[in-house]
């Protein structure tokens, strides 16, 4: 086998900048004008506002609030501790959480449509976010393409009507999203194919189009004791989550996001419970569409019932707190899913155990490790450590993590018997409130699917923009 190596070329580098660039400007001009038009027309249907006769909500934010009515609490730039009782810091909630701690105390870019936002959030328990996403990436030796560019624009939300009667007590979220390649052959997610490595460098940035990602109710009982989402869900919001679990903000590579070593399955039908036996000790358990299709919704109900194939899971583990419970979090989760038999994938069953604390409100070193017995797992064993720095309070933050895999049957006989080796390397610079940027590296040794290197570089820089 001869591997296609192009070089690492300084034109071809420039021009994919170049084209990230243009192609980011007209994204956010779009994203800036849908987000102005969105609340333009919510504002228009809006109920009559608090002072024509409706009582005004508590500030309901998850920056405020958190399900057992204490004051949220987390450390700048990782995990934010979000008001649900069910929510990873991925998720709808988590999200909002950050982008509002990152931005506390700092001037607003867009300040009519922030006033906008904050009067439907105070008044009628809707709080709105947005953001557009994105990467580029080049490989130093592929076999097929070498630089991919993607983005991703996200609108998502969640609606508390019950807020003024019972703060906390339940929400509608929801995310609807777009992502594309810009300017490549292939979106980022792919290139992991074309340069032989058996795994994914870009966990989200793919070409999939329109979306429905989440849509589901989340409730917390009981003083936040218990807790549950169902309807449209994304597992990976809930399960073996972590401090630095976010893909949109912290790794790239999904060695160091939810653990390649589970075959979580894409947005779906679903539902999961958390139940906390103290402050410290917890177990979350839920069920989802394993064929789930977030590019047809329409399916979603017939998949579920109809082709009833599941992912199931169940979690159990510790933390320092509630507030602290991504930092200091210690779990052991176990999941099995059923024969996928349209796709022509075996059923399996699996284990996956994490462990992270926060130290100095600085330092958060984790060792992640999985096992999987099949069930379309991409590594059938993973072990991996690293740590995140908090450089100061305005969200800058730097990580590292180092991961040993060995991939899944599926490959094939050489490839299943190769230790394959991901190290990734990033800065999360926010220059501004509602921009981030992120350069980054990673390096593996052995890609298991190209038996022609020894090793290869992927550089990449990402781009974050909120509304």
């Amino acid at each position: 086998m001869v591997a296609g190596n192009r070089g690492y070329t300084g034109d071809r580098v420039l021009t994919l900048l170049s084209t990230m660039g243009s192609k980011l400007a007209m994204q956010l001009l779009r994203a800036r004008l849908l987000s102005i038009r969105t609340l333009a027309v919510l504002s228009c249907l809006a109920i009559p506002a608090a002072g024509a006769g409706q009582l005004p909500l508590e500030d309901v934010s998850p920056a405020n609030l958190i399900a057992d009515g204490s004051s949220a609490q987390s450390t700048p730039g990782i995990a934010a501790a979000s008001s649900s009782g069910l929510s990873g810091p991925s998720s709808v909630a988590g999200q909002l959480q950050s982008d509002a701690d990152s931005s506390e105390g700092e001037k607003p870019l867009l300040p009519a449509e922030q006033r906008l936002k904050d009067r439907w959030q105070k008044n009628y328990g809707l709080e709105l976010g947005g953001d557009y996403n994105l990467l580029g990436i080049y490989a130093t030796d592929s076999l097929g393409e070498d630089a991919a560019a993607g983005g991703a624009l996200r609108l998502y939300g969640q609606w508390r009507p019950f807020a003024r009667r019972a703060p906390g007590s339940g929400a509608l979220v929801f995310k609807v999203e777009h992502r594309h390649k810009l300017g490549t052959d292939v979106a980022p997610q792919s290139l992991g194919t074309e340069i032989g490595y058996a795994g994914i460098p870009a966990t989200v940035f793919s070409d999939a189009g329109a979306l429905l990602t989440n849509l589901y109710w989340t409730q917390q009982l009981a003083d936040n004791r218990f807790a549950f989402n169902v309807g449209v869900v994304d597992v990976t919001d809930y399960i073996d989550v972590y401090g630095l679990v976010n893909p949109w903000t912290d790794f790239n590579n999904l060695v160091f996001t939810t653990s390649p070593s589970i075959p979580s399955p894409n947005q779906g039908l679903g539902a999961a419970a958390r139940f906390s036996f103290s402050s410290q000790y917890y177990i979350l358990a839920g069920i989802a569409d394993a064929n789930g299709n977030p590019e047809e919704p329409e399916d979603f109900l017939h998949s579920f019932f109809n082709k009833a194939e599941y992912f199931k899971h169940v979690e159990a583990g510790w933390v320092e707190s509630f507030d602290k419970r991504f930092t200091d979090n210690i779990h052991l989760l176990l999941w099995q899913v059923d024969e996928r038999t349209e796709a022509d994938v075996p059923d399996g069953w699996g284990a996956s155990f994490s462990f992270s604390r926060l130290l100095n409100d600085r330092w958060m070193p984790f060792v992640r490790a999985g096992y999987a017995d099949d069930g379309g797992a991409i590594l059938k064993r993973t072990v991996s450590a690293g740590t995140g720095d908090v450089l100061d309070k305005k969200n800058n933050v730097v990580g590292f993590g180092a991961e040993w895999g060995r991939p899944a049957d599926s490959f094939g006989d050489e490839a299943s018997k190769q230790d394959q080796y991901t190290f990734e390397l990033y800065m999360r610079w926010q220059p501004l409130p509602a921009v981030q940027i992120v350069p980054g590296v990673q390096y593996i040794i052995n890609p298991a699917l190209n038996q022609a290197r020894d090793s290869l570089w992927l550089p990449g820089l990402r781009l974050r923009a909120v509304f």
